[in-house]
C-alpha cells in the first residue's frame, strides 16, 4: 500500500481542483467533511461537554499539536482538527481475511492500516459494493441447476431484462472481444463479462441468486432487482471470503471461526466451541466452481499473478471493481486458504478516476499476492501448493479443457462491475 499504491494515488490527483475527491460541487465535498466532523470523538466530547455548534466548529478550526497517521510512521505537527480531517481522506484503506478452507478457522485478519488513527474494521464491520466478486454466487446456481457447464457457449450479444417499471436494464461491458460470437461460460467469468452475467440472470431471477448467496452464508440486505449480478449490493468482506471458501471446501459452507476453545490460566478448557456448517451445492457444483474462476488467473483479469507475480500452482480467483472505481478486490482461493482483500478510500467519492489505475487487479491483487507469497515461503506453515481434489463422479463429465477462448491469454485486465 504505501510501497506503490499510495505514491500513486497522490501522483495521481497531484494538482487536481477538489483532491482528493471526485466531485465538482464544493457543498458536496463541505458536507462529506462536516459530516466526518460530526462523527468525530472530538465532536461528541465538545458536545457532551455543552458546547454548542458554532463553538465547535470554531474549535475544529483552531490549530493544535497532534500525531498524524504516515506511511513512514506517525507524525508530531501542527494543524487544525478539520484539516486532519482532510487529511486522512487522501488515504487508501485496505483489508484482508485468510481462513482455512476445510475449517473455517481465521488465520489472518486485518481491519485496517493502522487502528489508533483509524478506528474502523473494515472487514466485519464495513459494507461495500462487492463489484464483480458476486458474480460466483451467480454462476455457482448455474453450475447447480445441472443446465449449464463450465464450457457451455453462449452468444456473447447484450442483453435485455425488463424491470417491473416496464423499463429495461441493458449493462454494458468494457471489452469488445468476440462480440457476436459464442463464448463459454468459463471464458465470461475469467473476462468478468456483464453481457453473459446478465443472459444468466435472466434465465434464473434476482431471487434465485439471493437464495444461494444465502446459502453460502451471506447475511446482509440483498435488493432482488437484475444489477445484483455485477455486485451493487453492499456486502461484508468476512461474508464474501466466507461463501468463497465454499468452493474449496466441496460445497459446504463453514462459518469463519476466531475461537475454538477457552482455557483458564492452568491450562484447564473452560469452553470449546465448534464450526457452524452447512451444505450450500455439492462436491460437483463446487468443483465446476473451482476450474471457472481458476480461469480467471489461468487467462482473465487475475492473470497478472501468473506473469508479474510467478505464481504457478492452481488458484482460483475473482476480481472486483465497483463504480467509479471506489472499490477494488479480490478474491483468491487455494486447496488450504480462501483470502479476501479489499481497498478503498475512507468515502466512496475519494477513488482513482480511471478503472486501468482503480480496478481490483491493480489495487487488492497485488496484497494478495503479496501475503500469499510470504505464506509460500514460510515452510512452518505447511500451506500445499497442490491442485483441488477432483470429485470421483459417473454421472458428470469434469474435464473442462473448452477451447481457445479459454487458453487465450487476456492482454486486458478490465474487470467489469
Amino acid at each position: 500500500m504505501g510501497g506503490e499504491l499510495q505514491p500513486s494515488f497522490y501522483r495521481h490527483w497531484k494538482g487536481k481542483a477538489n483532491a482528493p475527491f471526485a466531485l465538482n460541487d464544493k457543498d458536496e465535498i463541505d458536507h462529506i467533511l462536516e459530516t466526518s466532523m460530526k462523527r468525530s470523538d472530538r465532536y461528541r466530547t465538545l458536545k457532551k461537554a455543552g458546547l454548542g455548534y458554532d463553538s465547535i466548529k470554531a474549535d475544529f478550526n483552531k490549530p493544535i499539536e497532534m500525531t498524524v497517521f504516515s506511511w513512514n510512521g506517525p507524525i508530531d505537527t501542527v494543524m487544525t482538527p478539520l484539516d486532519s480531517i482532510r487529511y486522512y481522506k487522501w488515504f487508501l484503506q485496505a483489508s484482508l481475511m485468510s481462513i482455512e478452507s476445510n475449517t473455517g478457522h481465521v488465520k489472518a485478519y486485518v481491519g485496517g492500516l493502522d487502528f489508533r488513527f483509524f478506528k474502523y474494521d473494515h472487514v466485519m464491520q464495513g459494507r461495500r459494493q462487492v463489484g464483480s466478486t458476486f458474480k460466483p454466487f451467480l454462476y455457482a446456481l448455474a453450475m447447480q441447476e445441472g443446465e449449464y457447464t463450465p464450457c457451455t457457449r453462449i452468444p456473447n450479444i447484450q442483453y435485455s431484462i425488463q424491470l417491473p417499471d416496464g423499463k429495461f436494464w441493458e449493462p454494458s461491458n468494457t471489452g469488445d472481444k468476440y462480440v457476436g460470437q459464442e463464448v463459454t461460460l468459463k471464458w465470461a467469468l475469467a473476462h468478468s463479462n456483464n453481457w453473459i452475467s446478465a443472459y444468466l440472470m435472466n434465465r434464473f431471477g434476482p431471487e434465485a441468486v439471493i437464495a444461494m448467496a444465502r446459502r453460502m452464508g451471506v447475511e446482509s440486505p440483498i435488493d432482488a432487482v437484475p444489477s445484483i449480478c455485477l455486485g451493487v449490493c453492499d456486502l461484508k468482506l468476512s461474508e464474501m471470503v466466507g461463501a468463497m471458501s465454499t468452493f474449496a471446501n466441496k460445497g459446504v459452507y463453514i462459518k469463519p471461526m476466531f475461537i475454538t476453545k477457552i482455557e483458564d490460566r492452568n491450562g484447564n478448557v473452560i469452553a470449546r466451541f465448534s464450526a457452524e456448517e452447512s451444505e450450500a451445492m455439492s462436491e460437483v457444483t463446487a468443483y465446476k466452481m473451482v476450474e471457472l474462476m481458476k480461469g480467471v488467473v489461468q487467462s482473465g483479469t487475475g492473470i497478472r499473478l501468473r506473469y508479474y507475480y510467478n505464481f504457478n500452482n492452481p488458484i482460483a480467483g475473482k476480481t472486483g471493481t465497483t463504480q467509479r472505481q471506489s472499490d477494488g478486490y479480490f478474491m483468491g482461493i487455494t486447496p488450504d486458504l480462501t483470502t479476501g482483500v479489499w481497498v478503498g478510500a475512507e468515502d466512496r467519492s475519494v477513488h482513482f478516476r480511471s478503472t486501468q489505475l482503480g480496478q481490483g487487479s491493480r489495487t487488492a491483487l497485488p496484497i494478495w499476492a503479496l501475503y500469499m507469497r510470504k505464506v509460500y515461503n514460510d515452510p512452518g506453515l505447511k500451506i500445499s501448493k497442490g491442485d483441488f481434489t477432483k470429485p470421483i463422479s459417473q454421472d458428470t463429465d469434469l474435464n473442462f479443457n473448452c477451447d481457445q477462448y479459454d487458453t487465450e491469454e487476456s492482454t486486458e485486465f478490465l474487470d467489469e462491475f
